[in-house]
């Protein structure tokens, strides 16, 4: 096994422990629970092999004389022995599913808040699709593989260990042959799962990338059909169909081979005894009661070989799945910032860019050596083409990314030396992705933040020409998002908008916030904008120029770089890149 795959399997393990060691308890009465049950399983053959013992007796030559005291006896003392074993064995059957229902709890939660602590690069360079898969599928895989598993095995192991202690307690040459032949059920065991964990860890992978396939075309579904690309998606989604089907039936296939070869085992053992037994009967080395016991102790040495294999098989897939969650669990996070100390409480709204260098990758530089001097108050207009740069340099306003080099201070104090969520506060955001949440227009409008009043939610709707739309609906405010509610990409936006006017920040951030709204509700927009930013400082990245004339600076970018910078009137009259992009609007 190479060394990468070594270190995977270990750190799957290691997690899998972990999240059981905070059950210890529980594990250990389920695991007492199973074993005494197992106990119970073993000596009973024992009892069986008196109740013969008392009948062969009670036949002679001279008649019949069964003692059916002794008989009733021992059967109320194997009768209170199988009641107890089902007792314990439904104590440890609820005590693991309680135990694997919170384990599967608790790993949720922690990849939900490994989720809120790791950096937005992290997303840039994962499929969606496949963190959703961990927080569901492995988890579960999880859960309910250790739920049968780990129980499976102690109860096996002990009654196998019973098991060869009572045959050789009872007859050593007969537990020397059912011994004997039992020996290969190890060896195809130990071959099988030599081959077979790689096979379970591929099936989880390709699992993984079956979702990622259906969340991502599932969501695109109006693009597949505009492009009539259905059929290049199905093919794409057969091919991971069938890489998952074929990692799948490998590693069913021989994890199958298990059962039917330890039942092969159990038989031979079966046969073995039966034929041994008669002949030291027959040489009167032994009592024909003897060989009944054994009978069902080769039965239920057997039998464990089987939950062994049953047992290994589901904590195969219990790693693997384990291995993705702690690959996960494992990823860099953000940085501690519980030592920060410094706050921003009472924002002017000065802003400066000293010397910022940044990429997204160390061997690809974005944004070179940028800096500017923002006033408390200005608007800022950020202007240039694709890829030049300006979603990013929002992107490092609101610290998503650290920076490669330089400062980005906010009222002379930088913004490294406060807590992202103090950013966060001081920032009003509205993106040209428009996500709207499950739940009522008051949640949405509310979101993140304590609760407004349904006047003051009413006011920012009117000023965004929402109002109508609001009053129109069947429950007003309480009416919730949901499918069987249209709302158009214009509302949508709409929407996100009231929500950051809602939020009433210091500081705005406009990313192309009116690209989906039709000219008139534009302009609605931009006198309410115009309202909103009053004394504010806000960002506003816009392709429309004609948008974006009355702003107090305009940042012309190209190649991460700023190329030219004024309002617009001087920007005009320095004939130069922005008035070239301008002029193409009305060409």
């Amino acid at each position: 096994m190479p060394n990468k795959e070594k270190t995977n399997t270990r750190l799957a393990v290691d997690t899998l422990v972990s999240y059981c060691k905070r059950y210890w308890l529980l594990i250990f009465i389920a695991v007492l629970c199973a074993a005494a049950s197992a106990v119970f399983s073993v000596i009973s053959p024992d009892y069986i092999s008196q109740i013969t013992e008392t009948i062969q007796n009670g036949i002679g030559m001279t008649g019949v004389n069964i003692d059916m005291g002794e008989i009733a006896r021992i059967g109320g003392i194997l009768i209170a022995m199988y009641g107890a074993g089902c007792v314990l064995g439904y104590l440890q059957a609820f005590l693991m599913n309680h135990i694997s229902c919170n384990m599967g709890k608790k790993m949720r939660s922690d990849i939900s808040n490994k989720i809120n602590r790791t950096p937005l690069n992290y997303f840039d360079t994962h499929n969606f699709g496949d963190t959703l898969s961990r927080v569901t599928n492995d988890v579960d895989t999880v859960s309910q593989s250790a739920n049968s598993s780990i129980v499976t095995l102690v109860s096996a192991v002990v009654t196998f260990i019973g098991c060869m202690i009572m045959m050789f307690v009872t007859e050593w040459r007969m537990a020397l042959t059912a011994i004997g032949s039992s020996l290969l059920g190890f060896f195809l065991m130990g071959g099988i799962l030599g081959k077979s964990q790689k096979y379970f860890s591929a099936r989880q992978q390709s699992l993984a990338e079956v979702n990622a396939h259906i969340e991502e075309y599932y969501a695109g579904q109006n693009i597949v059909r505009a492009y009539n690309a259905e059929s290049r998606n199905l093919e794409v989604f057969k091919e991971s169909n069938e890489k998952l089907r074929k990692h799948t039936l490998r590693a069913e296939f021989l994890s199958g081979l298990m059962m039917p070869l330890m039942g092969f085992v159990g038989n031979l053992g079966y046969a073995a005894v039966c034929i041994v037994g008669a002949a030291l009967a027959f040489s009167g080395s032994i009592q024909f009661s003897v060989v009944v016991a054994f009978m069902l102790y080769v039965r239920l040495f057997t039998s464990p070989l089987s939950q062994l294999a049953q047992g290994v098989s589901g904590m195969q897939s219990a790693v693997a799945a384990s291995g993705r969650v702690a690959e996960f669990l494992a990823e860099e996070e953000l940085s501690d910032e519980s030592c920060k100390t410094d706050r921003l409480d009472h924002v002017k709204g000065d802003v400066t860019f000293d010397h910022v260098s940044f990429g997204y990758t160390p061997d690809k530089t974005i944004i070179h050596d940028f800096s500017v001097e923002i006033k408390a108050g200005q608007k800022v207009a950020i202007v240039g083409p694709t890829g030049a740069g300006k979603t990013t340099l929002v992107n490092l306003l609101m610290r998503f990314y650290e920076l490669n080099k330089g400062r980005i201070s906010v009222d002379g104090i930088p913004l490294d030396s406060i807590t992202r969520e103090n950013i966060h506060d001081i920032f009003g955001m509205v993106l040209q992705d428009t996500w709207l949440f499950e739940g009522s227009i008051r949640d949405n409008l509310n979101f993140g933040k304590t609760n407004i009043s349904d006047e003051k939610l009413m006011e920012i709707c009117g000023q965004c020409g929402l109002k109508h739309f609001v009053d129109t609906l069947p429950e007003g405010l309480d009416t919730a998002l949901s499918d069987n509610l249209t709302v158009s990409a214009g509302q949508k936006q709409l929407l996100t908008i009231a929500r950051a006017m809602a939020e009433n920040a210091p500081v705005l951030i406009l990313d192309e916030a009116t690209s989906s709204v039709d000219t008139r509700t534009e302009a609605k927009i931009q006198k309410a904008m115009n309202a909103l930013t009053a004394g504010r400082t806000s960002f506003v990245i816009a392709h429309r120029l004609s948008t974006i004339k009355d702003a107090d600076l305009i940042l012309y970018m190209e190649g991460g770089d700023v190329k030219e910078t004024g309002n617009h009137e001087t920007l005009m009259n320095m004939h130069g890149r922005y008035e070239a992009l301008y002029n193409s609007q009305f060409a």
